[in-house]
């Protein structure tokens, strides 16, 4: 057994573990630890505890110290040291003519690099423009391309549901998404509807995907013909997914008629076989239904 801390270096940032040493740490506590990228400052985002040796990539690499009033004070300075460097990067990015866009800037804790985040559409040539920088800022320079849910990240940003996007508050990694989960929710496939703030699928759409993919399994399409409970047979017009409920329209004598039943009490050819939804289930689909 090892015993690790886990450390998290920007919010909703990936989780890196160190050893711990003998220090007391608790969630949120600053700590001084050397990376690849040199000496950075982190939060504890994991308390101290022993994991099995193969959870651990080797060597382990241990936390130098507890963050001291004159770190966070080092800390604070670089971040203001960062806007300078991005409004000179942009008056060097100007000067070369290069199409690009700039994002972020970020000082490593020691000052020993300085990385430039940015976008752009194609690769782009920027050996002079590092060169450029680095006699303007006498410390190694570092160039980094990110994509736009990256970008989006790093930017931060309100949502179409009003609350802070879902990458910058919790999510360390993006999660593919596709237009298939969309039609599985019965959204609407209009592209400014499921589109998040950086213009690709929202990553929402995979919060719910399981849930809809096995209620979904127990429900006829719109189209398939059923057998209702009286006999007839009928023509599915719509489905209500949390309710586990169909509208079928049927005809008899030259009318049409329309009635909503229980999945439960149509017969029809599942998309899967052996998939049920409980009575309980069923009651509590129902009461988040009647919420809504």
């Amino acid at each position: 057994m090892t015993k690790i801390v886990g450390v998290r270096f920007r919010t909703a940032g990936k989780i890196y573990y160190f050893g711990p040493k003998d220090y007391e740490l608790a969630l949120g506590d600053k700590v001084i630890v050397e990376t690849a990228r040199g000496v950075e400052m982190g939060s504890v985002a994991v308390e101290p505890r022993e994991v099995s040796d193969d959870e651990v990539v080797q060597p382990l690499k241990e936390v130098q110290r507890i963050a001291t009033q004159e770190d966070l004070k080092r800390v604070e300075k670089n971040r203001q040291k960062e806007k300078d460097a991005m409004k000179i990067c942009r008056e060097k990015i100007a000067k070369h003519h290069l199409d690009m866009k700039l994002v972020g800037a970020e000082y490593t804790f020691d000052n020993n690099k300085l990385l430039f985040y940015f976008t752009a559409d194609g690769r782009i040539d920027f050996r002079e423009l590092v060169k450029d920088l680095a006699s303007v800022f006498r410390t190694r320079i570092e160039l980094r391309q990110i994509g736009v849910r990256d970008e989006t990240k790093m930017l931060g940003g309100i949502g179409i549901c009003g609350r802070p996007l879902c990458c910058t508050t919790y999510l360390t990694d993006f999660i593919p998404v596709s237009i298939k989960m969309a039609k599985e929710q019965n959204l609407s496939l209009n592209p400014t509807k499921i589109s998040g703030v950086c213009g690709r699928l929202m990553c929402c759409l995979k919060n719910e995907q399981e849930t809809y993919e096995y209620l979904n399994a127990n429900l006829p399409s719109v189209g398939d013909s059923v057998t209702t409970p009286s006999g007839a047979r009928g023509q599915v017009k719509s489905v209500n997914v949390l309710r586990q409920t169909v509208k079928v329209i049927t005809e008899q004598d030259d009318t049409k008629e329309e009635h909503e039943y229980p999945v439960s009490e149509l017969k029809f050819r599942s998309r899967r076989k052996n998939v049920k939804v409980t009575k309980e289930e069923f009651k509590k689909l129902a009461e988040l239904e009647d919420k809504k």
